[in-house]
């Protein structure tokens, strides 16, 4: 304690004489900050916002303005698949490997919705035929059992891929494959990465 004291005592100026406290002091205050401490009042001032802007026009298109760059960009997103700017509902490894496997297969749902149609025009083609027209729809049931039991084959295999891969599938995964898997091939979205079926991710 005394030797601090006394260390500080004994200090001198760099030509060799003692230094004053005093004047050590006023030269701290002055350029300890190399500028005066602002004042609360100016301090307050400065940090306070707005919380309405003034000019709400103004504002309100800059608003939109940024909203529609967004929407501009997770379109090209789906387009491209770029991740950065995909909805949340499509980013991660994971979706990216599903969307490759179902892209990757022939599946029947991506026919129901041609096939449907069909059949809808069918039936009434052949109302004035009820015999006719409950084969018909018949034949469609037997179609949409075909598809649901080929989205499960589909699901088997993916998911055995899934877990071999990432080791664990997200809460979703199975309805986010079968949607897709229901989707024409060129309606899909994001787009698929290969234009043609068979290349699988590896």
């Amino acid at each position: 304690m005394f030797s601090r004291n006394k260390s500080a005592a004994t200090s001198s100026t760099p030509d060799g004489g003692p230094v004053d406290p005093v004047e050590a002091a006023a030269e701290i205050e002055r350029t300890g900050k190399g500028r005066p401490t602002p004042k609360r009042k100016v301090s307050e001032a400065a940090n306070k916002r707005p919380l309405v802007p003034n000019d709400r026009r103004a504002a309100a298109k800059a608003a939109r303005l940024k909203q529609r760059e967004a929407r501009e960009r997770q379109y090209q997103a789906m387009q491209t698949g770029d991740e950065r700017y995909l909805p949340p509902r499509d980013k991660g490894p994971v979706k990216r490997y599903v969307r490759d496997h179902v892209d990757a297969r022939w599946n029947l749902g991506e026919f129901f919705l041609p096939i449907a149609l069909v059949f809808i025009v069918l039936t009434f083609l052949t109302s004035q035929a009820p015999d006719l027209a409950f084969t018909v729809v018949l034949l469609l049931y037997g179609i949409v059992v075909l598809t649901i039991i080929d989205a499960f084959i589909m699901w088997r295999g993916l998911r055995r891929r899934l877990v071999a891969k990432f080791g664990e599938i997200p809460k979703g995964t199975v309805m986010y494959a079968v949607m897709r898997a229901f989707q024409l091939r060129r309606a899909r979205l994001p787009k698929p990465t290969h234009k043609k079926h068979g290349t699988y991710p590896e």
